[in-house]
């Protein structure tokens, strides 16, 4: 009796213990094989299947057969071929033949002696499995899974118990069926728990890429990037954990901390939604609702114009035939002097006008000179070319934006992080708003919004830098560049470790593991992959070297 009792109490203990299992697995396929497994060693079972309810029918997703050295599906990698059993006849009549479509549709567990004498199941396939393997399949114990909910989820079925003294096949004892219904209604929470947390994560995935596309499809010139920053992100990531060398070689992250780095890399920009369009597509320097480069024409037209009208007055002053005036302004040398400069200045407002990479002293000098004529507005007021507003975004060195644009675009990485420290997180994504917020700092600290060092930041929100960066240089859709040849980018970016602005080591892996290459073949356009002579990249240093 105490044997018993003890006995009684290990496999309570077990069950507890396997309960522990069951909620701490959150890889599918392995849950299930656990639960089978479990089952089969607390009734010492040499066979067992589990299936897993569709709608009207079961699905094979586990066979264990240990005498026969039988496993498919699960964690084996060998796809079951077997059929579905259908719950239900063609008239739409309950299938009460088959015994796991039967505990489904009577939710009870069905406990049968042999399957050779029982004349209640069709047993008609078993029994040609048996012939086919020189297998026995005697005892049955058909458990239905069901949740919390009373929903039956799928059903668990465990084949020959073996008595541990005798080594026989025996029936399944009834505290055998006690134990099993126990962990068969642990294990259909635990799926169904494990179902609703992965539906709650693709709802979430879902929902942050949909913010994501809300921002690219805010401006066409900003399409794609925040699609396209999370591939290089996960691709250098993926590069990093694989090397095993370097100043990075013990660095590695989980597939929870991969998960995590893509989900701020999705939403870096989300900030965005808050930036007014018309600093996001400002396309040129003069443009704010549209651009005033139209207005520039205009009031060259007027000074040409004028011109004309001078010259025009000069020429019936000396009292000519009207039928040579076209021809006499035609070869009035001071005329045409005066409306190829206008036009000389009008080219070259145009070509200011145009946002680049970089904008000489010179070229102020001379916007400030070409600023300097003026026009006769409808009340003959003589009026400047250019104000002064205009004259200052003309200036603009680098881009299109000027400073006080450049601060409202800047912002978005404040909002970003104020929008993100505002989430209630879970555990696993508390990094989130460090590894989005940082995109814009700097390894020497002049980044914004907070003039973070390196030291500051962690390795994750670097790769989301470098990525952001690299995305910007190569990208073919924003308002006032082309998307830059591959080798040009690298340059840039090679400079740009030189300078201490982003990491060097993550660099190096983006280089030597020719990440920019993986990425340029599915993203970039075949024009703009250049040929690459590594040694002409600044900064650039092979593992080997390190």
């Amino acid at each position: 009796m105490d044997q018993s009792l003890n006995n009684i109490s290990s496999l309570l203990s077990e069950l507890t213990e396997i309960g522990i299992a069951l909620s701490s697995e959150k890889d599918h396929n392995r849950l299930l094989e656990l639960i089978l497994v479990k089952a089969m060693d607390i009734t010492n079972s040499d066979g067992g299947t589990l299936y897993i309810s569709n709608k009207n029918s079961l699905e094979f997703e586990i066979l264990h057969n240990r005498s026969l050295g039988i496993h498919i599906g699960g964690t084996s990698g060998k796809e079951i071929s077997l059929p579905s059993i259908s719950l239900f006849d063609a008239k739409g009549n309950k299938n009460n033949q088959m015994v796991a479509a039967h505990a489904v549709n009577s939710e009870k567990t069905i406990n049968i002696k042999d399957a050779y004498t029982n004349t209640d199941f069709d047993f008609s396939g078993t029994r040609t499995f048996d012939k086919k393997m020189g297998y026995r399949s005697t005892s049955f114990l058909t458990v239905p899974m069901a949740n919390h909910e009373h929903d039956i989820i799928g059903v668990l079925q465990l084949i020959n118990s073996i008595d541990k003294t005798t080594n026989e096949i025996v029936a399944f004892s009834a505290l055998d069926q006690q134990l099993i219904e126990s962990l068969a209604s642990q294990a259909a929470v635990t799926i169904t728990n494990q179902t609703l947390i992965e539906s709650q994560r693709k709802l979430f995935d879902s929902f942050i890429q949909l913010i994501a596309t809300a921002i690219d499809e805010k401006s066409p010139y900003t399409a794609g990037h925040c699609r396209r920053v999370p591939a290089i992100t996960e691709m250098l990531a993926n590069a990093t954990n694989e090397i095993n060398k370097g100043p990075l070689g013990n660095f590695f992250m989980s597939d929870t901390e991969m998960y995590e780095l893509s989900v701020a890399a999705w939403l870096h920009d989300c900030g965005k939604i808050t930036t007014p369009e018309y600093v996001v597509d400002k396309a040129t320097k003069l443009e704010t609702i549209f651009d005033r480069i139209n207005l520039v024409h205009t009031r060259f037209e007027i000074l040409k114009r004028d011109a004309v009208i001078d010259a025009l007055k000069l020429i019936l002053k000396k009292d000519m035939n009207y039928d040579d005036i076209d021809q006499a302004l035609k070869e009035d040398a001071s005329l045409q002097s005066v409306l190829v400069e206008l036009e000389k200045e009008k080219k070259e407002i145009e070509k200011y006008n145009i946002g680049g990479e970089s904008l000489l002293d010179f070229d102020k000098k001379r916007i400030q000179e070409i600023s300097k004529r003026k026009y006769k507005d409808s009340g003959h007021n003589k009026i400047p070319l250019l104000n002064s507003e205009e004259v200052e975004n003309l200036k603009i060195s680098r881009g299109t934006l000027n400073d006080t644009e450049r601060q409202i675009i800047n912002n978005h990485v404040t909002v970003t992080i104020k929008m993100l420290e505002s989430l209630p997180y879970p555990k696993h994504l508390k990094n989130v708003p460090e590894f989005a917020g940082c995109h814009h700092e700097k390894m020497d600290g002049t980044g914004y919004p907070n003039q973070l060092n390196g030291e500051q930041m962690s390795i994750p929100a670097r790769m989301i830098a470098i990525a952001d960066i690299f995305e910007a240089l190569t990208a073919g859709d924003r308002p006032y560049k082309k998307g830059m040849l591959l080798s040009q980018a690298l340059k840039i970016l090679g400079r740009m470790k030189v300078e201490k602005h982003i990491d060097p080591d993550l660099f190096d892996v983006f280089m030597n593991q020719k990440i920019y290459l993986k990425y340029a073949n599915e993203y970039l356009s075949k024009d703009q992959i250049d040929e690459i002579n590594l040694r002409d990249i600044p900064g650039y240093e092979t593992l080997i070297d390190k």
